[in-house]
């Protein structure tokens, strides 16, 4: 049998794959959950080969239920199970928005810290795919917002591959938002990362996904790519701009964006998610506090507009793209 080379070119559903993959393998405890993520695969065939490989109870296809889902898997975390859930698209995991922050979120809490809910739930967002809404929302904000949850995003293979580890073993509930539109997105992946090592303590820090001098963007997600096209273009016109990936939303690591924006006086915070109450002004404070002395112009957002998600005719215009970016760099830059 060949070895698995240390490193490998994955797409992030690959990657994300193979992370479920390694945790299924190394712990008997932990079990996935989910609409057609059995003989089918899933929508986006995450999950494809794992039924064959682990049997239909550990890898289990649920009804048309995510209050069930989410429910089911709290009861079976307060039997040491360690369940992981897929909700199909993100505008489906509204009939568990109860579950998750009245139940999900509180119940360490309500405990006084005697009871732990290790339940990750698996929402692909965002939008990129041609699909209307239900099918390309970006919630992720009102599970931020929610106190006693976990909220990452991975925005490349390599983080997808240790993140769903990490978030499989931490002792919290996780929401772990994949940006669907860059499933097929490809990139190096070192294999040599395992579930017996993950802690979970790996999902609080921000990644600078490229150094630079002259504005700092902030993204997450599937804004991260947006943001790298956006600072490679720049730095054809002489401009240095360093990429700040959060990787997590709740707890938000401050220090990195922050240090960054000493650095270099200007900030913009891009996402899919309308502007509106949404992370680009959470962050905004923060740095507002933080940095106020250090800024040379006002931190600037770029994301979606304060509508329902449009028809597929129209996604280009609602999605922060390349040249939204950058006319809002050339802004910050301009004060």
């Amino acid at each position: 049998m060949s070895a698995v080379p240390a490193v490998e070119r994955l797409t992030l559903a690959k990657a994300i794959n193979l992370g479920l993959r390694a945790a299924l393998e190394e712990d008997p405890k932990v079990l996935l959950m989910g609409e057609d993520i059995g003989a089918l695969g899933g929508v986006f065939r995450v999950t494809d080969g794992l039924q064959k490989d682990f049997g239909p109870d550990r890898v289990v296809d649920t009804p048309l239920a995510e209050s069930g889902i989410v429910g089911t898997a709290i009861g079976l975390a307060l039997r040491g199970y360690r369940p992981v859930c897929e909700i199909q698209f993100d505008g489906f995991i509204f009939p568990a928005f109860d579950q998750i922050t009245t139940q999900l979120a509180k119940v360490r809490y309500r405990s006084r810290g005697r009871l732990s809910l290790p339940v990750v739930i698996r929402v692909p967002y965002g939008g990129g795919i041609g699909a209307v809404e239900h099918h390309s929302e970006s919630p992720e904000v009102l599970f931020a917002h929610t106190a006693g949850l976990r909220v990452v995003t991975p925005a490349s293979p390599a983080d997808a591959f240790t993140m769903i580890q990490e978030a499989i073993a931490s002792p919290d509930p996780v929401l772990f938002f994949e940006p669907k539109g860059r499933y097929w997105d490809k990139g190096d992946v070192d294999r040599g990362f395992s579930y017996g090592s993950a802690t979970g303590e790996g999902l609080d820090r921000a990644r600078v996904a490229r150094a630079g001098t002259d504005l700092t963007l902030v993204a997450h997600g599937p804004t991260v790519a947006t943001a790298l096209r956006a600072a490679q273009a720049a730095a054809a016109d002489g401009t240095s701009i360093e990429v700040v990936d959060l990787r997590t939303l709740s707890p938000l690591d401050t220090a990195t964006v922050v240090a960054s924006v000493r650095k270099t006086g200007r900030c913009v915070v891009v996402h899919e998610a309308p502007v509106l109450y949404g992370t680009g002004g959470e962050v905004a404070a923060r740095i507002s506090e933080e940095c106020f002395y250090s800024l040379e112009a006002p931190v600037l957002r770029v994301g979606g507009f304060h509508s329902p998600y449009p028809v597929a005719r129209l996604e280009h215009e609602y999605l922060p793209s390349l040249d939204r970016v950058l006319d809002a760099v050339d802004r910050a830059l301009g004060h």
